[in-house]
């Protein structure tokens, strides 16, 4: 692959949702989950497919397969019509009052870009790792959510490769976490499935969003200007690669872990990044007695009581995390790190909540990416539960989901289901050039990825 290579924006629209006129005008008014991340960037996730051939062996339209995507997505917004909106600051003097919201009456739309680039699936998926050429696949390139006051909430940028096509959705994290983002993504795949006609969407959008007793709709923020709190962060060099854990690997890892802590109660994905923190904390080379952290984003829908449903559309994530030094994290086994993650798993529940979205709206504070760019911890987002491979755009099933260069640093895992299901997973891990290098050597890790597998398999999705 050509160094020089780069991505040619062909082209660019604004979709606006189907019978635009008959979609709510009103605002939308943010919680504290979804104001927090006014200042980290947007959601980037994509999926990279075969170019289909048609029955004579010539490749499939692209223009064709453009304005289905376009007319599905005019339809798939009618329902998600906040993502063809704006952001948009509410200020005022008496009361006094600074906020963020979501207008949904002023907009053109989301933007659809159409994009081209000389390469091949090979070019993408061959190298250990990521190629930096991936990033170029996203629009909003390195846009932090406040940004959507001016840019769009949503873009689609299809990139049209030699012999692949890659669907990359920007998306503004302060409307979606990653539950949010893929039931979007997973209804347009249906109602584009159904080729135009009309498609009873089985999950609609919730977009009330839930507070407190006796705060909202409208929440102030402690700022009187958005460069109080906007900050541009810039992560140090990375290297991004993915690592393919098998169901086989990874039942016994779990297996492995409850043994060592003589429990049934360690998951198949606390006893997996239990290994990645053990590993990345030995290869950093850290000092016995420096404090390390794994911070995981959870979901709070289903702790909260009465439950949120998985409809809820919107942030509803918090971090929560596993602590100790390294020394304490190296000398013990690996079962005893599994169990300080499921502690913090099991400890976050409605109680914890309220109290901290209660101590939030008393003093609210927005998250700056810096926060979590601590080389001493790992922090680890989206979810191999997530419906990634269901969505086929006429495609067939996908050859790789990536990501864009949105939120990433030093101890970054990304959590994808493997490609064949069945309880495999795919880590997207970013790490610098240096502990990249040395985790490859590290026993533990690589006894992870292979001694438990017929076949060893180290690969990029």
């Amino acid at each position: 692959m050509s160094p020089t290579t780069s991505v040619r924006h062909i082209s660019e629209c604004f979709v606006q949702p189907k019978d635009a006129e008959t979609v709510p005008k009103q605002p939308i008014y943010l919680s504290p989950w979804d104001l927090a991340m006014l200042s980290v960037h947007y959601n980037q996730k994509g999926l990279l497919f075969r170019k289909p051939l048609t029955a004579d062996g010539e490749e499939d339209s692209i223009n064709s397969l453009l304005e289905r995507l376009k007319e599905s997505l005019s339809l798939a917004l009618v329902p998600f019509y906040p993502l063809a909106g704006r952001l948009a600051t509410l200020k005022q003097e008496n009361p006094k009052c600074y906020s963020v919201y979501i207008d949904c009456n002023n907009s053109p739309g989301a933007r659809f870009i159409h994009a081209a680039v000389d390469l091949s699936i090979s070019d993408i998926l061959s190298p250990l790792d990521v190629p930096s050429v991936v990033q170029s696949f996203f629009d909003h390139h390195k846009a932090v959510n406040h940004d959507g006051h001016i840019a769009p909430l949503l873009t689609v940028q299809i990139t049209e490769l030699l012999d692949g096509i890659f669907i990359g959705c920007s998306i503004n994290h302060m409307l979606v976490d990653g539950t949010s983002h893929w039931h979007f993504v997973n209804t347009w795949s249906k109602i584009f499935k159904e080729e135009g006609k009309s498609v009873p969407i089985s999950r609609l959008p919730i977009h009330q969003r839930w507070f407190p007793d006796g705060y909202g709709p409208i929440l102030n923020l402690p700022f009187t200007h958005h460069d109080q709190f906007v900050t541009r962060y810039e992560a140090p060099p990375l290297r991004e690669r993915f690592f393919h854990f098998s169901s086989k690997a990874i039942a016994r890892i779990k297996s492995k872990a409850n043994a060592e802590c003589n429990s049934t109660n360690i998951s198949s994905l606390q006893a997996l990044l239990a290994v990645i923190w053990r590993c990345v904390t030995r290869v950093r080379r850290l000092s016995y007695d420096q404090q390390t952290s794994c911070k995981l984003a959870i979901n709070n829908r289903s702790r909260l009581v009465p439950p949120l449903p998985a409809e809820y559309f919107g942030n509803y994530i918090q971090a929560v995390k596993g602590t100790a030094t390294a020394g304490e994290l190296l000398t013990h086994n690996l079962g005893w790190a599994a169990s300080l993650l499921h502690r913090a798993v099991v400890e976050h529940d409605d109680t914890a909540i309220r109290r901290w979205v209660h101590s939030w709206v008393e003093s609210p504070s927005i998250i700056q990416l810096s926060q979590f760019s601590i080389p001493c911890d790992i922090v680890v987002g989206s979810s191999p539960r997530f419906d990634v491979y269901g969505n086929e755009f006429g495609m067939g099933r996908a050859a790789a989901v990536l990501s864009g260069h949105a939120n990433k640093f030093d101890g970054k895992v990304i959590l994808y289901p493997g490609p064949e299901g069945g309880g495999s997973m795919d880590l997207e891990v970013c790490l610098s050039p240096e502990s990249m290098v040395a985790i490859q050597s590290d026993k533990e890790f690589m006894s992870a990825l292979t001694m438990y597998d017929e076949m060893p398999e180290i690969k990029l999705v």
